[in-house]
């Protein structure tokens, strides 16, 4: 899974964009940044954060920078444990040189472990760091809000907290799409190893991959008729 593998991957399956969300940390993103600004790839940095409710949430974001900026964020509200590479595997920190499968050090978190921020906490750092927050696999019995809380949850003033919301690749729509309350909804592979790359995808009607486009198209549901989609 090193940022050239991913690339290499995600461009022989045609796809226009890709987005790494490593859990509760975004210290790769510096690595695949550089690969994939090197393949031409669009790319888009995040995290995928576990919640005080103990919900997976995508946070993504259109820089490194920002992504690192909430990566700090989230570590501060972290179990300050040692991770233990027997239980939890390691976890490599990829070097931005060569083809990003070079480690050049190792986080000492357990990633793997929730933090204490809430979701309503979760969406209004996103949002001020100028990012979207996804509802993840909102159709899995497990770390879902929707498994976790019942429904997804909005602001008491009905504001919503998320932009859009997520399917597994497995989820099976025609039963989900009631449950995702009118949101827009994204799929995508989730990937935890190369064989799972682009196995599912989601297509947009966007000019650029860019945080800016991609709620533009959930505003309309990515439902609107163009001859132009982007896959991501």
């Amino acid at each position: 899974m090193s940022p050239g593998e991913i690339v290499g991957r995600a461009l022989a399956a045609g796809m226009g964009g890709i987005a790494i969300t490593d859990h509760n940390s975004a210290m790769n993103a510096p690595a695949m940044a550089a690969m994939a600004r090197r393949a031409g790839l669009a790319c888009l940095f995040g995290m995928e954060v576990q919640t005080a409710e103990e919900t997976h949430t995508l946070a993504l974001f259109d820089t490194v920078e920002q992504a690192l900026e909430m990566t700090e964020w989230v570590y501060a509200a972290m179990p300050k444990r040692v991770n233990d590479p027997d239980t939890f595997g390691d976890q490599p920190i990829l070097s931005v040189e060569g083809d990003g499968d070079e480690i050049v050090d190792l986080e000492w978190r357990i990633l793997a472990m929730g933090c204490r921020r809430t979701i309503p906490e979760t969406a209004a750092k996103t949002h001020e760091l100028g990012g979207l927050y996804i509802a993840a696999h909102i159709d899995r019995p497990n770390y879902s809000v929707v498994s976790a809380l019942g429904s997804i949850p909005s602001a008491p003033d009905g504001t919503p907290y998320f932009d859009a919301v997520e399917f597994s690749r497995t989820a099976n729509a025609d039963e989900w799409m009631p449950r995702a309350e009118g949101y827009a909804v994204t799929r995508s592979s989730d990937a935890h190893n190369l064989d799972d790359v682009a196995k599912v995808w989601t297509e947009a009607d966007i000019e650029r991959f860019t945080v800016a486009d991609l709620k533009r198209a959930f505003a309309y549901r990515l439902t609107k008729p163009s001859p132009r989609l982007t896959r991501f």
